[in-house]
């Protein structure tokens, strides 16, 4: 399949002046579409009106949603990726006339109202006073979020096989002993290990990153019974149920979206 790859500079926070409290651009890629590392002068809140997209910082990849944005503050080296046909958002954030939400990345759920608002913003004519009770309504509603689709990439040479195996094929079905025992080490090393890495244990991890690919493929158009068997579940409904868990949508209403 045809990939487009972006590039984007580097920019410093304050390097360059912002004209602007809340800025907002939007897109929809034909392509799967890939942008190198960089960084932005301004905060920046992500999101999709349909589809689906990943930025990664260091080794955390978060997925982005149309239920769940993401804070990129200013300065953040990242990438990024979004699967052909989704339709993406951002809002810039000028520092000079606005607190930061978060100094790290975070998730932002995207709540009708936070969707309106910043709709409202991208009216050319909407006038000055409107615009400025609109963009303190947006930083007065804007908050992080307890959910997010968020996979830290374990990097270490135990874990590395592990995350390498099911990354590439999240519906591997191996349980942790069984990594444990081809790894020679012991569940409980295993066990220790993705907490200390991760922060989480190897079930949860695995649920993540399945939940990160299967966005993508109900993106593309894929049945949810399909969706389910290629990320590992043994039936739509314990798929469905973890989906929503993690994402807030359903299966069916994502794809739908």
């Amino acid at each position: 399949m045809t990939r487009e790859t972006r590039t984007v500079a580097a920019q410093d926070p304050g390097a360059v002046r912002a004209p602007f409290v809340i800025h907002g651009y939007d897109e929809v890629v034909a392509l799967d579409t890939s942008w190198n590392a960089h960084a932005h002068p301004w905060d920046e809140l992500l999101w999709n009106e349909r589809g689906t997209s990943m930025a990664v910082v260091g080794a955390r990849a978060w997925t982005i949603t149309p239920a769940l944005g993401l804070w990129m503050p200013a300065g953040t080296m990242h990438s990024g990726s979004a699967v052909a046909g989704t339709w993406f958002r951002a809002a810039f954030f000028g520092r000079a006339g606005t607190p930061s939400l978060s100094d790290v990345p975070v998730a932002v759920e995207i709540t009708p109202l936070l969707r309106l608002l910043l709709e409202r913003l991208g009216d050319a004519s909407l006038a000055a006073g409107s615009r400025r009770a609109t963009e303190s309504m947006v930083l007065d509603v804007l908050a992080p979020s307890t959910r997010e689709l968020l996979v830290h990439i374990p990097t270490s040479p135990l874990l590395r096989p592990i995350a390498d195996a099911v990354r590439e094929n999240p519906g591997d079905r191996r349980t942790l002993s069984q990594w444990a025992a081809e790894l020679g080490v012991s569940a409980r090393t295993v066990t220790r290990a993705f907490n200390a890495e991760t922060g989480t244990s190897f079930a949860r991890w695995v649920a993540g990153v399945r939940a990160q690919h299967a966005v993508g493929l109900l993106t593309r158009g894929w049945e949810v019974d399909a969706v389910a068997d290629e990320v590992g579940y043994r039936s739509a409904s314990a798929f469905g149920a973890a989906f929503r868990r993690t994402t807030g949508l359903t299966p069916g209403a994502f794809r739908a979206r």
